[in-house]
């Protein structure tokens, strides 16, 4: 079974994936268990190939994985690991592993990775932290779940804004050993901490040493509150192209920082979000999840989606009668509502994107809705002329040609139409759109495009 993996994975197209042959490798010395063998493969990958190895293998080949190496592992490879797998890791490392695998790690990963665990283990890991950083961590595990007071980090570069370029690239040489991993910038703060500025490294070390800091500081410069949503968060680094920002608490001060990877890391999280809603996926649903599991997941919203089929089969026995007098009816009928839900979704898709990333506003909303009907209306028109010349060559008749043509524009537009209306009238109503408005948007070809179809049938034909 784990040869047979090891055929399958990796892609040669991939250029940045796992290599084929590495991970033959790895499975097979876990195959045979070659514990020297496989550390000596996995310390030359990177924790990001690690943690993505641990998620393509199955549970099985897993837990042969951490009783093998476990004990090598760190915190790094675990911050990069899928929320559902990382569980399953942490549950099966020893206290001592744990504890020690998060030493390394900047405070932000360390809430990342703590704000998940039960009690007992997060006890375990806050007990191995230093007082300090256990200190750092309970604060940020204080701030409300998704907010920029759990995304940032406690790590900060910090300046008095009176201060040289000179004096601060002496302070940050001498204290060069408590410097974050990764920082960009060095943050101006006034006598009471409050932050007023800040400086890049590129223009800390370009810039006579006699310039002062406040003469050399970016225009860029923005603060965040401590609660704010990460999602905001995201939005503000990805509109305005920063690298890092500094959070300040309710008085202003700064209490740390976020930067570009954390903030593009949400950016990413947003987007699988929303595909997954607009797929009727919970946004926890993950490929290592097992088959009872996804079941559970995906089936409510399949529950509603079988409502709203029985909704659009009640408009079409309202015709029964006209369908069982002319057959080709029930021939084209899902012509209609297929070319309408497809419509809908493109529409959909746009809006719901647009509203994401604040492009979609109440002063553009109606010009936005006005280009879709137009749209609508136009493939409408179409695909009419096309499914009017097929209708006629296939059944003969230009009345049915005629009829699908009609019901074609009617329900084109209408998708057009729905899949921009319905995620902005949730969006009011505070409904994550890209949650339900698959569904009505759905609902609404359907309905309309086969009482549009039908009813124009019953007029035309009989």
């Amino acid at each position: 079974m784990t040869e047979e993996f090891a055929e399958k994975a990796g892609r040669d197209d991939d250029a940045f994936a796992l290599r084929r042959e590495r991970v033959r490798e790895v499975l097979l010395a876990i195959n045979r268990g070659d514990t020297a063998g496989l550390g000596r493969l996995l310390d030359e990958l990177h924790p990001a190939d690690v943690a993505d190895l641990m998620e393509q293998v199955g549970d099985k080949t897993r837990h042969l994985l951490l009783r093998f190496w476990g004990r090598d592992i760190d915190g790094e490879i675990l911050s990069e690991l899928d929320e559902g797998v990382r569980a399953e890791v942490i549950e099966l490392l020893p206290d001592e592993v744990l504890s020690e695998a998060v030493l390394d790690l900047e405070s932000d990963d360390i809430v990342d990775l703590v704000e998940d665990l039960g009690k007992e283990q997060k006890d375990i890991l806050l007990d191995a932290l230093p007082a300090s950083e256990r200190v750092a961590v309970e604060k940020a595990l204080s701030y409300p779940e998704s907010s920029a007071g759990r995304l940032m980090q406690r790590e900060v570069v910090r300046a008095p804004e009176h201060w040289t370029v000179g004096e601060a690239i002496d302070y940050v040489r001498e204290d060069a050993e408590q410097l974050p991993e990764q920082f960009y910038h060095v943050i101006l703060v006034d006598p009471k901490m409050r932050p007023t500025g800040y400086v890049t490294l590129g223009k800390l070390m370009s810039m006579p040493r006699a310039r002062s800091l406040r003469e050399v500081s970016e225009h860029s410069f923005r603060t965040v509150p401590v609660e704010l949503d990460e999602a905001e968060v995201a939005y503000l680094f990805n509109q305005y192209h920063l690298i890092s920002v500094p959070v300040v608490d309710a008085e202003e001060r700064l209490v740390g920082v976020i930067t570009i990877d954390d903030a593009m890391a949400v950016l990413d999280e947003e987007h699988e979000e929303d595909i997954l809603l607009l797929a009727g996926v919970a946004e926890d649903s993950s490929l290592s999840d097992s088959a009872l599991e996804t079941t559970k997941l995906r089936l409510p919203w399949l529950g509603v989606n079988l409502l709203t089929a029985i909704l659009a089969s009640m408009v079409i026995a309202l015709f029964e009668d006209v369908i069982g007098q002319v057959v080709a009816l029930a021939v084209l009928m899902p012509i209609v509502a297929s070319m309408g839900g497809n419509a809908g979704t493109q529409s959909l898709t746009v809006a719901v994107r647009a509203i994401a990333t604040k492009d979609l506003t109440g002063s553009n909303v109606w010009r936005v809705v006005g280009r879709e009907l137009v749209v609508g209306l136009l493939n409408g028109a179409a695909f009419a002329v096309v499914m009017g010349i097929v209708a006629l060559i296939w059944f003969g008749s230009g009345q049915i040609g005629l009829v699908i043509g009609l019901a074609m524009i009617v329900n084109m537009a209408v998708a057009a139409l729905a899949g921009i209306l319905v995620p902005v009238m949730l969006e009011k109503l505070g409904v994550d759109p890209a949650l339900a408005s698959g569904t009505f948007v759905t609902t609404v070809t359907d309905v309309v495009g086969f009482f549009a179809f039908l009813g124009l049938a019953s007029m035309v034909l009989l």
